[in-house]
C-alpha cells in the first residue's frame, strides 16, 4: 500500500464545534485556505445539546445540531477545507508542524488553532444516558431556564456544583444537592452561600444510582439514590437532573508539548489564544473552565485566527 501523500496548509484546525468553525470562517476569509479536522464528534457538545436559547442571533429557540450544521456549512462555504478524520498524534517541533491522522494520513501546517474542546465528565449510568436532554444536563447555564418551578437536584460538591446548585434556585423552586461525602470540596465562601439559602437541601453521603422518568414523552420524574454510609436506598421526586462533577478538556495529544495547568487545560497568553509555543493557538473549551459558552467559544475561535494570520504574515 502506498503512502497517502501528505497534506500541508497554512492553517490546521484541529476540533469543530463553536471555536473550530469560526475560526475556520475568519481565516478562509483571509484567504488562508484552512484545512478543519473535524474529529470524533463533529460540532462538540452542542451535538448533544437540544434547546439554544442564548446563541446570539435568534429570537426564537433553536437546535444545538442544527446550530452547527450551519456553522459547519458556513466555514464550508467561504473556503475551509472540511477533512473527515481525527488526529492522533501531533509533532510541535517540528517546522511545519505535524500531526497524524487515525488512518495515518499525515499533515503539515505553518500554524495550528487547537480546539478539541472538553466532555462534561458523567455518572456513567445507563438511566443517565437515556435521558441525556430529557431531563439530564450538564450545564445549568444553559438548561436551568427549562425548569421554572419544579424540583432539580446537583449532583457534585466542588465549586462548580455548589455555582450551578445556587445558579438553580433562580429557576426552580427546590434544588437538592447530592454530594457522595459529608463535606463539600468548595470554596467556603460559596458554602456559606449555599447554606444560607432557603431553595437548596443538601444530601449528604450519597450517590445516584438510577434516574427515573417516563418513555413517552420522555422526562425525567426521580432519582434512586444511596446512602454511601448505610447503604440504603431512597427515592427522590424530582424534575431534572445536573451532573457537576467536572469536565475534562481534551488535550492528551499535547502533554508534554503545550503547557496545562493541573487539570489538563491549555495556558494561552493574557488577552490572546496563543500557547507557549508561538503559531499554535488554542480557543474554546479546551483552554476555557470559566465561561464555557458557546458564544465565548466562537469569540476565541475569530481571535485565534485573527492571531495565526498576524503570526503567518510576519513570518
Amino acid at each position: 500500500m502506498s503512502e497517502k501523500p501528505t497534506k500541508h496548509t497554512k492553517v490546521l484546525i484541529i476540533g469543530s464545534g463553536p471555536a473550530g468553525y469560526t475560526a475556520a470562517v475568519y481565516a478562509a476569509r483571509a484567504m488562508l485556505k484552512p484545512m478543519l479536522v473535524a474529529g470524533m464528534q463533529p460540532g462538540g457538545q452542542l451535538t448533544i445539546t437540544t434547546d439554544v436559547e442564548n446563541y446570539p442571533g435568534f429570537a426564537d429557540v433553536i437546535q444545538g445540531p442544527w446550530l452547527m450544521e450551519q456553522m459547519r456549512e458556513q466555514a464550508k462555504a467561504v473556503g475551509t477545507d472540511l477533512v473527515e478524520d481525527h488526529i492522533q498524534s501531533v509533532n510541535l517541533k517540528s517546522k511545519p508542524f505535524e500531526a497524524i491522522g487515525d488512518g495515518g494520513q499525515k499533515y503539515t501546517a505553518d500554524s495550528i488553532i487547537i480546539s478539541t474542546g472538553a466532555q462534561a465528565r458523567w455518572l456513567n449510568i445507563e438511566s443517565e444516558e437515556k435521558f441525556k436532554g430529557f431531563g439530564v444536563s450538564a450545564c445549568a447555564t444553559c438548561d436551568g431556564f427549562f425548569f421554572k418551578d419544579k424540583t432539580v437536584a446537583v449532583v457534585g460538591g466542588g465549586n462548580a456544583a455548589v455555582e450551578e446548585a445556587i445558579f438553580l434556585t433562580k429557576f426552580a423552586s427546590k434544588v437538592q444537592l447530592i454530594h457522595r461525602r459529608n463535606e463539600l470540596r468548595a470554596e467556603k465562601l460559596l458554602q456559606k452561600k449555599l447554606m444560607e439559602n432557603k431553595k437548596i437541601e443538601i444530601i449528604w453521603d450519597s450517590v445516584v444510582e438510577e434516574v427515573i422518568g417516563d418513555e413517552e414523552p420522555r422526562n425525567v420524574k426521580g432519582l434512586k439514590i444511596k446512602n454511601t454510609k448505610t447503604n440504603e436506598m431512597s427515592e427522590l421526586k424530582i424534575d431534572g437532573l445536573f451532573i457537576a462533577i467536572g469536565h475534562d478538556p481534551a488535550t492528551s495529544l499535547f502533554k508534554d508539548q503545550l503547557e496545562m495547568d493541573n487539570t489538563g487545560y491549555l495556558i494561552t497568553k493574557s488577552d490572546s489564544t496563543e500557547t507557549n509555543v508561538p503559531g499554535v493557538y488554542a480557543a474554546g473549551d479546551v483552554k476555557d473552565k470559566i465561561f464555557r459558552q458557546a458564544v465565548t467559544a466562537a469569540g476565541m475561535g475569530c481571535m485565534a485566527a485573527l492571531e495565526a494570520e498576524k503570526y503567518l504574515a510576519s513570518n
